[in-house]
């Protein structure tokens, strides 16, 4: 709805929004984001104009025929409804559309990936026997999309995606706040809340946790506002905390391997500590310091899963890309700091002599560097 108030668009393109955005509100119905960037095979075609995701197969009183293949989009198996945004190609009548369409729409397969391999028994992987990350890819076979579910939103991903990159944070801090109390757990069960270097540790995770919680605290406190009035997460203070992980993920994930010592790739699994011949050898290993053998061993094999396991791997992997990567969320940040200008000309003000006049306004201005364009091919232009 913001997206095509920002477009400056019909009245009935935004009360369609608006009777959309209700019936989620009101039905609880599960709709996941796609932001229709072609997939490796569409861009590596000859003909630029063909380097699109969508193409429109025509137009009818009712609504549109769309046909082609979608890329990455997250809970694929869970959603009932995909939005996908204007990196499709799809222009009517001059203006780059946006389209709502059921995954069980006639016309539409939806490929999900394989799950994880994972371990069987939950005290060895008590994260990945509950969690994966579930994405696939979406193709379509001459699908109808009513009228009502086509919104003319630009090319630029910018307005729907806004409120993902601050629910994406708000993912990265969740994770990382787990890892942070998984280290703290972890330093008390090895005994090493006294080790200078393991304090050292877990100041650096703490450093990033709370740099995170804080740019979220000002996007919120200090938001920006739609055309609606609305006020939405400044992205000034927003894209530095995605930065700050993007940039400390595997930072903090090394640190948990590090944090336990070698037990952590050693640690026995409930059947051996149950095991008659090896009980007695375990418990002596392992137990101590208040904790049993079982007691410490769940915790090492919780870290061992949370960072050591497939499941971390495919969510790093996952993250990397969902919304557009380290440059994207510097290109955000670029579009959304505001003091070029005034930062430039106060500093040449002290120098107490007639300067001309800064002028960088093209610097947040500049689009946004695509992430792929097929190799030894230009990129592909409008559709």
């Amino acid at each position: 709805m913001t997206c095509v108030q920002t477009q400056n668009v019909s009245q009935e393109q935004i009360d369609n929004a608006l009777a959309y955005r209700e019936m989620i509100a009101h039905t609880g119905r599960f709709i996941t984001y796609c932001g229709g960037a072609p997939i490796i095979g569409q861009r590596m075609q000859p003909d630029p104009a063909d380097r699109v995701a969508l193409k429109l197969v025509r137009e009818t009183d009712a609504g549109v025929i769309i046909r082609g293949r979608l890329g990455m989009h997250t809970s694929p198996a869970y959603a009932e409804d995909v939005y996908v945004g204007g990196m499709s190609g799809i222009d009517i009548d001059g203006k780059r559309a946006g389209f709502i369409m059921p995954v069980g729409a006639p016309g539409v397969t939806t490929l999900c990936r394989k799950p994880a391999t994972r371990e069987t028994n939950p005290f060895i992987a008590p994260l990945s026997l509950r969690y994966d990350e579930l994405d696939g890819q979406m193709w379509l076979d001459d699908v109808f999309v009513p009228w009502e579910h086509v919104f003319f939103v630009g090319a630029d991903p910018d307005p729907i995606a806004r409120w993902l990159r601050w629910h994406h944070l708000y993912g990265w801090l969740a994770k990382a706040e787990f890892t942070l109390g998984l280290a703290l757990a972890l330093t008390d069960a090895m005994g090493l809340k006294e080790h200078e270097q393991t304090v050292e540790y877990l100041v650096d995770v703490i450093v990033e946790v709370q740099t995170v919680r804080s740019c979220l605290i000002a996007a919120e406190r200090d938001p920006d506002f739609t055309e609606a009035g609305y006020c939405f997460p400044d992205h000034r203070h927003l894209a530095p905390g995605g930065i700050a992980l993007l940039k400390a993920r595997q930072r903090i994930s090394e640190i948990l391997r590090i944090l336990p010592g070698s037990s952590l790739v050693v640690a026995p699994a409930d059947s051996d500590l149950a095991a008659p011949e090896l009980a007695a050898g375990l418990e002596e290993s392992f137990a101590g310091g208040g904790y049993t053998a079982l007691q410490r061993s769940a915790l090492l094999q919780l870290a061992w899963d949370h960072v050591s396991s497939a499941l971390d791997g495919r969510e790093s992997a996952f993250e990397l890309h969902a919304s557009g990567g380290m440059p994207n969320w510097r290109g955000w940040l670029r579009k959304n700091f505001r003091d070029y200008n005034q930062l430039a000309n106060a500093v040449t003000a002290m120098l107490g002599m007639p300067m001309p006049e800064i002028d960088v306004s093209n610097i947040p201005r500049a689009p946004i560097t695509r992430r792929r364009c097929a190799a030894g091919l230009p990129p592909a232009g409008k559709n």
